[in-house]
C-alpha cells in the first residue's frame, strides 16, 4: 500500500464495486485468513499481482 500511496480509506472507498469492508481491513491487519475475492479485490485496487499482497508461509 506503500508503494501505491494507498491507505485503509482508498481500499474502503476507492475500490467502486471492489471496496473492502472496515471488517475486512481488521482481519487483514491482523494477518487472519480472508476470501479470495477479497485478495483479488486487493490486487484491482492496487493495480498489483498477487504475489504483491500475500506470501504463503506453511504452518
Amino acid at each position: 500500500m506503500k508503494i501505491r500511496g494507498a491507505t485503509t480509506y482508498t481500499l474502503r472507498n476507492k475500490g467502486g464495486e471492489e471496496n473492502i469492508s472496515g471488517s475486512t481491513i481488521l482481519r487483514l491487519q491482523k494477518n487472519e485468513s480472508v476470501s479470495t475475492n477479497t485478495l483479488d479485490s486487493l490486487c484491482r485496487i492496487l493495480n498489483c499481482q498477487l504475489s504483491d499482497v500475500a506470501e504463503y508461509i506453511s504452518n
